[in-house]
């Protein structure tokens, strides 16, 4: 069986990725968002969401390179003078590895972003970490420690054929975690390594070239290239053009999969 899952993370970082969202959804190919919900639209995100009853919506867990939801100096070994989250992923990594302290704010400030995005009372259909983050291995303990409790069933593998061995080993061990736990993983990730770049003529090809299982097809779509927290140099407008350009919804017809969110899919992956 092949199933796919077609996701825009970020949802709720700006409103260009809000529109964005909106319009894969009632227009293109995408069935899935990642909510931040520690970002400057995540209301806006929110409200979309309310009207678009086919999407669905995950919790991107943000530990890096954004903004906490709990007040800074609860959290001070893991965010700068600026009252953020620190760009410097391994030094938080390191600190989470080696600091009892950071890892019991770590788990505070996952803690905080499940009941956060709880309180907007949409369902929980994915959990997800921006950067992929929680491959970090005490980051994922944290979030399977807590997500049960708000709903999770499901969780992205940040896994991709094309991209480095190690870093397909490293997921294939998180994958096993979070299968033994008795969560739906994906099989595949497509779009690690065209990130910001995932343009038409890359996801067509991505859609006829579909492996046999649940594959996730991620992306980074915006209505504007540059907006507060952009990353520089990608793409955002030529991603959000591929999730509605009709030679990709042809590539997805002619695939024969299972298109939906992870709350569309009942089986577990194998």
């Amino acid at each position: 069986m092949r199933g796919l899952i077609v996701t825009v993370d970020d949802f709720g970082a700006a409103v260009a990725v809000n529109e964005a969202v909106e319009r894969g959804c009632s227009e293109g190919i995408v069935t899935a968002a990642s909510l931040m919900v520690g970002g400057e639209a995540c209301t806006d995100a929110v409200e979309r969401a309310r009207r678009l009853p086919g999407l669905g919506v995950g919790l991107h867990i943000v530990l890096a390179d954004g903004r906490p939801v709990l007040p800074p100096e609860r959290i001070p070994a893991l965010v700068g003078s600026d009252g953020r989250f620190r760009d410097s992923m391994l030094r938080t990594a390191l600190a989470i590895a080696c600091s009892p302290a950071a890892r019991a704010q770590m788990q505070a400030e996952v803690e905080a972003q499940f009941a956060a995005f709880a309180e907007t009372g949409l369902r929980l259909d994915h959990v997800n970490a921006h950067k992929h983050f929680h491959l970090h291995p005490m980051i994922a303990s944290a979030i399977m420690a807590i997500g049960p409790r708000y709903g999770m069933r499901a969780v992205r593998v940040p896994h991709e054929r094309a991209t480095l061995w190690a870093l397909r080993w490293w997921a294939r061990l998180l994958a096993g975690r979070l299968r033994r736990a008795g969560l739906l993983v994906n099989d595949e990730v497509r779009g690690l390594r065209w990130s910001g770049a995932f343009d038409a003529a890359r996801m067509e090809q991505a859609l006829v070239s579909l492996p046999d299982g649940l594959t996730e097809l991620y992306c980074h779509a915006a209505s504007a290239d540059s907006y507060p927290g952009s990353a520089a140099g990608y793409r955002y407008r030529d991603e959000l053009a591929a999730l509605l350009d009709p030679a990709v919804r042809a590539a997805l017809a002619s695939s024969v999969a299972r298109h939906g969110c992870f709350g569309d899919f009942p089986f577990r992956a194998s």
